[in-house]
């Protein structure tokens, strides 16, 4: 009977680790927080802790959110994202903050976060959103959203945004990581350093490899 509530106790405690490492995330805060430390040599999943006592109100505030992106690019968008790069309070606190513009017709071009959910809320003006599911459905769902709406893109889904009006417009985004990361899909894969083989984008493309030249030139 002992060996057998031994044996019970040992697979109970294996199923409780295994249960562990699945359910992985993010952890928790430990401390109120932990304000990135920019003079650190220390390497770490995030930032080190700048000492506590030394920690003033400006490491939790940023100002100049309200003055306007410069949409004077190919595109007609610019994101301005305030994450832990601008806020050293945001270190482990898993959240971060984006203002969209955009000119008439402007696009926030095919991108993913890596590492965040994005949560985007229209202040001004009208656009289209949309993202793409994974392999193998790949479905498309896109939504004409106006002021005052909110649209979520999963982490990790390809997504975009597209002024659809005849004005500006101004978007807010929220996002689950105190550094989302961004790989917008045109740069990574026509404007890589150095270039992806012409011949291997052709053949993923189905195209002529000097169409996927003409392409890269761009970037």
């Amino acid at each position: 009977m002992a060996s057998n509530n031994h044996n019970f106790l040992i697979i109970l405690g294996l199923f409780a680790i295994t249960c562990s490492i699945a359910l992985a995330s993010d952890p928790s805060p430990l401390q109120d927080f932990c304000v990135r430390d920019s003079n650190s040599p220390v390497l770490v999943n995030g930032f080190a802790c700048k000492d506590p006592n030394l920690v003033e109100p400006n490491d939790f505030f940023y100002s100049g959110l309200d003055i306007p992106g410069n949409t004077s690019n190919p595109v007609g968008s610019k994101v301005t994202l305030i994450n832990v790069d601008k806020i050293p309070g945001l270190n482990t606190l898993g959240i971060s903050l984006a203002r969209v513009d955009y000119e008439p017709l402007g696009l926030n071009p095919p991108h993913t976060h890596p590492r965040a959910t994005e949560l985007f809320t229209v202040i001004e003006g009208t656009l289209q959103v949309g993202f793409v599911t994974s392999n193998p459905e790949n479905r498309f769902i896109t939504k004409i959203v106006q002021k005052g709406d909110v649209f979520v893109f999963p982490k990790g889904l390809i997504h975009f945004q597209r002024n659809v009006g005849h004005s500006k417009a101004l978007a807010i985004s929220t996002l689950s990581s105190q550094n989302p990361g961004i790989v917008t899909i045109a740069n990574s894969v026509f404007g890589s350093s150095p270039n992806i083989p012409a011949d291997i984008l052709a053949k993923a493309f189905q195209v002529d490899a000097n169409v996927v030249k003409q392409v890269q030139s761009k970037f």
